[in-house]
């Protein structure tokens, strides 16, 4: 299945897929009810995909949710190991949208796609939207298994940007990655010897992912001979890297890693600081 999935697919106006609207930001639920799709759940990325960290520097400002109550969340959800879910955000798919799909898919979820350019697409599409809040039936907690797969701590990315035969990469914009500035973080700069490689340059003009062969042979630019597996993509709090980690799966590239706590806790640890001018 691919990770996308555009307006005019008929998958995303069927009674059994589950919707889900992922939002962030302080005003998030006010948003959802201004407009989203007909029975789509709010789902919130402070709320509901994440948990709120005691301390930055150990574990990032978006630390995953503790297994079992993503389980249950995604059981009043009424998700099952057999449902359909389609996701999407405000943002491109860029932001809570990516994130909950890796989140589904760390837990072994097959069946789960974001919508191809989010909200405005639904809305260029001419879909109609609703402004009533949806509530699911609930059913039981969702079977999980094991933690969330393929993730990375701090201490492994901080290896594997040093290993030829690894390759960690930083979605952020170039000016945070450069050191220039930094709007959300402590500290401006990247883990010394991650390669910068900005998420948005995933995105076409029009807000959609750029086609699959187009995003392949950027991300084989980007990787060269280093095996799949050993690659780490990271961003400020392990949000946004998940949206170049679907793009590498609609390309085609399976078994990259995210670092989660990603520089919202590698700048707090008084680690090295890469900067460059360019």
């Amino acid at each position: 299945m691919s990770p996308l999935i555009e307006t005019n697919d008929p998958a995303l106006a069927a009674q059994d897929t589950i919707l889900i609207d992922a939002r962030g930001g302080q005003d998030s639920y006010q948003r959802y009810l201004a407009g989203h799709l007909n029975h789509a759940i709010y789902a919130d990325l402070d709320q509901h995909l994440t948990t709120k960290p005691d301390d930055p520097a150990f574990g990032g400002r978006h630390p995953l949710p503790n297994i079992q109550e993503f389980a249950v969340l995604l059981g009043n959800w009424g998700i099952t190991p057999g449902s359909h879910v389609v996701v999407y955000d405000d943002k491109s798919g860029a932001f809570s949208a990516s994130r909950l799909w890796w989140m589904l898919r760390a837990i072994g979820h097959e069946n789960v796609q974001v919508l191809n350019g989010g909200l405005q697409a639904a809305k260029d599409a001419g879909i109609t939207l609703s402004t009533e809040a949806y509530t699911p039936a609930a059913v039981d907690p969702y079977p999980v298994t094991h933690e969330y797969a393929n993730t990375v701590e701090i201490a492994e990315a901080g290896e594997a940007a040093q290993d030829p035969s690894r390759l960690v990469i930083d979605v952020r914009e170039t000016p945070r990655y450069l050191g220039q500035t930094e709007p959300l973080d402590l500290i401006a700069g990247h883990i010394p010897g991650a390669l910068n490689l900005p998420y948005i340059n995933n995105l076409g003009a029009d807000g959609k992912y750029l086609p699959a062969d187009e995003l392949r042979k950027a991300y084989d630019a980007a990787i060269g001979d280093v095996a799949h597996n050993e690659v780490i993509v990271h961003c400020g709090s392990g949000v946004t890297a998940c949206h170049t980690l679907l793009g590498m799966d609609y390309a085609g590239i399976s078994g990259p890693k995210l670092y989660v706590g990603s520089w919202s806790e590698w700048s707090r640890r008084d680690l090295p600081i890469g900067k460059e001018e360019r």
